[in-house]
């Protein structure tokens, strides 16, 4: 049987069930080269909005979702990350004999709120969207659904609720096995991100392919494709595909090559829309705009 048609079974599999997905990969391993100079010194993921990184809103959507297991692909300087989800026990000791409960409250759990790993991507790897899933592919079942997000946006709902929530249930109520979740942007924004055209059927939208960075005048809709994906593992032979092929305009192995191949040959993804703010923190005007958002809610 040729690859199409373990694509087909793989994606027939899924759709007689409830979806299952308890793992997320989340990219954070970029240089962050809009966010000189500061992150030369600080890791672009854990530039603060309020008293938190950028990624631990990330994490906390997973895990409000469903997610136990967090696969973060990091670079070879990435320390704070780690310390951040890790335990120390001076600091919580210190605390204790202050009897600052609140502050130790604040940082007791970080390390034990999900199943932290943490895959290196060094120097010396190609560059790309791809990259992380190709790292962490070990990670991943034979015929497992997983989330795939990058660790830079935020996605916020101001009530408290779980936008990765939002793409799982769609993609439930349409027995879809593959989903992405999109948010709507300015037209004459539109050439600043990933641009989505949908086929509508019987009601649903589905993915067509994605477009990066159109002018206004070439774009297929003004959906942006917001860095959070529901896949099966079928998709990794597309994945790995993307490594060998480069966007040729700035040399980058993109996920979303490998989404429109997957497309092509079967998978049927659906377009699911969720109500959550898109807080691109990538921009010194993005971050402000995010703290100014989510501080003063």
């Amino acid at each position: 049987m040729g690859s199409e048609g373990h694509l087909k079974n793989a994606i027939m599999a899924v759709m007689t069930q409830q979806i299952r997905c308890t793992k997320a990969i989340i990219a954070v391993a970029g240089f962050g080269t809009r966010r000189l100079p500061i992150t030369k010194a600080v890791e672009k993921c854990m530039i603060p909005v309020g008293n938190r990184p950028i990624v631990d809103y990330v994490v906390d959507d997973c895990i409000q979702a469903g997610i136990t297991d967090i696969i973060f692909v990091v670079s070879e300087q990435s320390e704070q990350i780690r310390t951040y989800y890790g335990h120390n026990q001076h600091l919580e000791d210190y605390l204790v004999a202050r009897h600052k409960a609140e502050a130790l409250a604040s940082i007791s759990d970080l390390a034990v709120k999900a199943r932290f790993h943490f895959v290196l991507q060094d120097h010396k790897q190609p560059y790309g969207t791809s990259v992380p899933v190709w790292l962490a592919h070990d990670y991943l079942g034979p015929d497992e659904t997983f989330l795939y997000l990058y660790g830079d946006n935020i996605l916020y709902k101001p009530d408290g609720g779980s936008a990765v929530a939002d793409l799982l249930e769609q993609a439930n109520k349409t027995g879809a096995a593959d989903a992405l979740l999109a948010v709507e942007v300015a037209p004459d924004k539109v050439q600043s991100y990933g641009i989505i055209a949908t086929e509508e059927r019987e009601g649903t939208a589905f993915f067509s392919h994605i477009i990066e960075k159109p002018t206004p005048e070439m774009a297929p809709s003004n959906l942006n494709n917001a860095g959070c994906f529901m896949v099966q593992s079928a998709i990794l032979p597309y994945v790995e595909r993307s490594m060998y092929q480069a966007d040729l305009t700035q040399q980058e192995h993109l996920f979303t090559d490998a989404l429109n191949w997957y497309h092509e040959d079967g998978a049927q993804i659906v377009v699911a829309r969720t109500t959550a703010e898109y807080l691109d923190c990538g921009s010194v005007q993005g971050w402000l705009a995010a703290n100014n958002r989510i501080v003063n809610a």
